[in-house]
């Protein structure tokens, strides 16, 4: 029987079986032996130990397609993005640190900015210009009026994403808005989950409709760049490639170097300010990191 985990913890790892529901496995010591061990998000196949209390062993880790650390999730489809246009303003500093690290590991991410109901048309289309060459679809929610949510579950649909952002900018909100019309047992898990012996929160995915999962990941809010080249940093600002080439010198950094075809497009306004000076920032993060 397969499964995909949705929530690990302790030793134990909950596995949800379409169309069967939730088994609490343990999983089989070859694992451990061969220093391999199961992520959520990771499909699986279980054996069923018994299924009046839904128990069973995790037998096989189906071939992974990624997997992150930090959080440490596998399969993960796309990353969105949540920060709110007004109450707290974003903050473009840690957004742009966001899109550079998903850039980094290969995972599609867009950009949802909700409270739509407290921002001016204006401010809208200020962010949308200046994500609009970051190669992510830029979506504005409201919990509030429900603008948004319908556009949001459609790049849900059959993935799993990662969610994350700061406090405050309604993330638990707009996740429950996205559950409100669920299509299998999220109750059942739920509650299972709940009455478990472990019910300290940890990463997890929670099902919006079968195959279609948010990855709630407590406290990751922050995202510092570890193993990152200064020298790389450059490729994942989307808005860059097309100048690529066009530097007085090759390998430029686009940062001091004269006739920088990235920094004069800058100065011409064709690149955003804010996304320019994040790109500087993170640079100088990264020259300056220790070496060991």
């Amino acid at each position: 029987m397969e499964g995909r985990i949705i929530k690990g913890i302790a030793g134990f790892y909950y596995v949800h079986v379409p169309q069967s529901g939730l088994y609490e496995c343990k999983a089989k010591g070859i694992f451990r032996k061969e220093n391999r061990k199961p992520l959520v998000g990771d499909e699986v196949r279980i054996c069923i130990l018994d299924e009046k209390d839904r128990e069973g062993s995790i037998e096989e880790i189906l071939p992974r397609k990624n997997q992150l650390t930090r959080p440490a999730v596998a399969n993960v489809d796309q990353a969105a993005l949540i920060f709110s246009v007004d109450d707290p303003r974003p903050n473009y500093m840690l957004l742009d640190r966001f899109l550079v690290m998903m850039a980094w590991v290969r995972i599609p991410t867009c950009l949802c900015f909700n409270k739509k109901d407290l921002a001016k048309q204006e401010e809208m289309d200020a962010i949308e210009e200046m994500y609009k060459k970051s190669g992510c679809p830029v979506i504005f929610t409201s919990v509030k009026t429900g603008e948004g949510i319908r556009r949001m579950d459609e790049l849900l649909e059959g993935k799993i994403t990662v969610a994350a952002g700061p406090s405050g900018v309604g993330k638990s909100s707009l996740t429950n808005s996205l559950q409100r019309e669920v299509q299998m047992e999220t109750g059942t898990v739920s509650k299972k989950l709940k009455k478990g012996r472990h019910t300290t929160r940890h990463c997890q995915l929670i099902p919006v409709r079968e195959n279609t999962y948010l990855v709630d990941t407590p406290g990751f809010t922050s995202l510092y760049l570890e193993n990152m080249e200064k020298e790389e940093l450059r490729f994942y600002f989307p808005e860059f490639q097309s100048y690529e080439g066009q530097c007085r010198f090759q390998g430029c950094t686009h940062t001091l170097e004269p006739d920088c075809a990235v920094n004069r497009a800058f100065k011409e306004g064709e690149i955003s300010p804010s996304r320019y000076e994040s790109y500087l920032n993170l640079f100088a993060e990264l020259k300056d990191k220790r070496r060991y």
